[in-house]
């Protein structure tokens, strides 16, 4: 047992996670290994035939409007019960991760996070066996991405 620990690479509780196979930059997720499955935040989907779905994906929290287009063969459908008790249908759709150097094929279910401080939920199936959560830390893996510098506003005289 404290050698499967020692295998295990450590994260904090949020990390920034790419999502190379996506093309996606690395947005801040949660580690929850209170919530069973993973979930990503998306701005819209649209199932399509031949079991394939289209959703866009938003670079930033703030401006849903840079996205990216992404087309994935769905993996399953399931039903998730949230924490206060409501039972929601999900599409799942399966994809590489990237925490730092680590990578890891996980499922990721598509629903919208907007109102969520993290925009990526990393549930306890794509934890096990890979990472351990260290609860007291963040960012031990992974940096914040470089953003955009905002304009500095000068004073009014």
């Amino acid at each position: 047992m404290t050698e499967e620990i020692r295998e295990l690479a450590v994260i904090g509780w949020q990390e920034y996670i790419g999502l190379p196979e996506w093309n996606v930059p690395p947005i801040r997720a949660k580690s929850d290994s209170g919530a069973r499955s993973s979930a990503i935040d998306v701005v819209d989907f649209e199932e399509l035939p031949g079991d394939r779905v289209l959703f866009h994906v938003a670079l930033s929290k703030l401006n849903r409007t840079n996205l990216v287009t992404i087309e994935a063969p769905i993996k399953r459908r399931t039903r998730i019960k949230s924490s206060n008790g409501s039972v929601h249908d999900r599409i799942i759709v399966e994809t590489t991760i990237q925490i730092g150097q680590h990578q890891a094929v996980v499922e990721l279910g598509l629903v919208c996070r907007r109102t969520m401080l993290c925009r990526m939920l990393l549930g306890r199936t794509a934890l096990a066996g890979r990472f351990l959560v260290n609860s007291e830390k963040r960012f031990l893996l992974s940096e914040k991405p470089p953003s955009v510098k905002k304009k500095k506003r000068r004073p009014k005289s």
